[in-house]
């Protein structure tokens, strides 16, 4: 509503807009998500405003239905193998044909049976540790007021004040310091959250865009610290290359974020790297792309680092020290 406003917001090249505060763009969904805290397969959608409280419920009601599951299993098994074991004088044998006390029952458990309800078992089992995890993971950021992604913002924060020295403290704007509070932004009676997913309370000494001003400096910092590589190996982009080695190969990233093929002679902006793999986005030549970004993962070994001037050399010292 305010013009003056849009220097504190980040614009979003592909949905051509300001993005709201605590608001991101889905890769998958192509579109800017409010608040938003992941994207998630299972639910083929993303996790954020609108839907936070029906995800943590479903976090939490899978562990309970697959707990319950795995009870069933339990029983059945031990029924089961119970009524078919024979004692003797020196040895225990069991016969999965039939029941030798009970009745023929109502569904036949022979081998077969046995071996599914045994994978079924290992399967609600990890489920439910699995899933369990996940909902405490996100509890915890609930009753912080934040996103799995602010989390993320908020420990880049701290990296970059202690980086720069600059002295300043930030301060997470959205959690009002009582944890009940911030349960009830997100669970209500009605099942609507509170707000309207745009604006938002703050604690004091905080704004509505103290978290996209951090945001913003982060940027800034990230163009400083990235460094200039050239392509010289082409790559198409699968997720787990032969060609490029063993050690490539089987130190894959473990993430979602797309890899990007390169071809011979392709610069890149890398932000981010791991032994084998790095993290950048593609310099492309045209301007007239409609704002798309070509970002993700790539070999090591397909690039070379581009020569440099003085001035840009120190931020390659800036970026080394960082790592």
């Amino acid at each position: 509503e305010k013009s003056q406003d849009c220097m504190y917001l980040q614009y979003c090249k592909v949905c051509q807009s300001y993005k709201a505060p605590r608001s991101h763009h889905c890769r998958k969904c192509k579109r800017c998500v409010m608040k938003m805290d992941h994207h998630c397969p299972w639910i083929n959608n993303c996790c954020g405003y609108q839907n936070h409280a029906s995800f943590t419920l479903f976090l939490l009601l899978a562990p309970l239905g697959c707990i319950h599951a795995s009870f069933i299993f339990i029983m059945t098994m031990y029924t089961q193998l119970y009524n078919r074991i024979s004692f003797g004088w020196s040895s225990v044998k069991i016969d999965m044909s039939a029941a030798k006390r009970d009745p023929r029952p109502i569904i036949p458990f022979g081998l077969t049976a046995f071996a599914a309800s045994l994978f079924a078992l290992g399967l609600a089992l990890g489920t439910t540790i699995v899933v369990g995890m996940l909902f405490i993971i996100q509890m915890k950021v609930i009753l912080t007021n934040k996103t799995s992604i602010e989390s993320w913002i908020e420990e880049k924060a701290k990296d970059r004040i202690q980086y720069y020295q600059t002295g300043e403290t930030f301060i997470f704007p959205y959690d009002t310091g009582s944890k009940w509070k911030n349960f009830k932004q997100v669970f209500t009676w009605s099942g609507i959250p509170e707000g309207d997913g745009l604006d938002w309370p703050v604690r004091d000494g905080c704004h509505q865009y103290s978290l996209t001003i951090e945001q913003l400096k982060q940027k800034a910092d990230k163009r400083v610290r990235s460094v200039r590589y050239r392509a010289v190996e082409d790559y198409s982009g699968i997720c787990c290359p032969v060609t490029k080695g063993i050690r490539t190969f089987f130190t894959t990233p473990c993430t979602e974020e797309p890899r990007i093929p390169l071809s011979k002679g392709d610069l890149i902006l890398a932000t981010r790297g791991l032994k084998h793999w790095m993290y950048g986005e593609k310099i492309l030549d045209s301007a007239a792309d409609g704002g798309i970004r070509e970002r993700g993962w790539f070999p090591r070994k397909c690039v070379e680092k581009c020569q440099y001037d003085s001035e840009t050399d120190q931020a390659v010292d800036g970026e080394k020290k960082n790592r």
